[in-house]
């Protein structure tokens, strides 16, 4: 099984499921077809959402200002937009950051 993803006008979004509290921030594979993240952050005050994108901003290579969590800002179920510029290498890039989100979810199997 793989994250679900759907291109939109403005990059790729995916579905992740925030675990907080946990004891390090880390990924912990697959629950369905969203990416599992294990935060260090309690879910108050928008601290595990601000943690989530700080830790994917890192994961993923890109910038913290490309991520925005699009849905699920308030539970443990989100939607995840990685912002992706509308340019010559566009496809390439969706394609790059596709294989990275998929290598994450592998690297600790479901």
């Amino acid at each position: 099984m793989m994250p679900h993803f759907h291109t939109t006008r403005q990059g790729i979004v995916f579905n992740a499921y925030i675990q907080p509290r946990a004891k390090t921030n880390d990924i912990a594979g697959l629950r369905q077809e969203a990416l599992k993240i294990r935060l260090t952050a309690p879910p108050a005050d928008g601290e595990a959402n601000r943690a989530c994108l700080k830790f994917l901003a890192k994961a993923l290579g890109v910038a913290k200002s490309d991520l925005e969590i699009v849905s699920g800002a308030s539970g443990r179920n989100k939607k995840i937009l990685v912002r992706i510029p509308d340019d010559n290498s566009r496809r390439q890039t969706v394609a790059g950051i596709k294989k990275r989100i998929e290598k994450l979810a592998d690297k600790k199997g479901s």
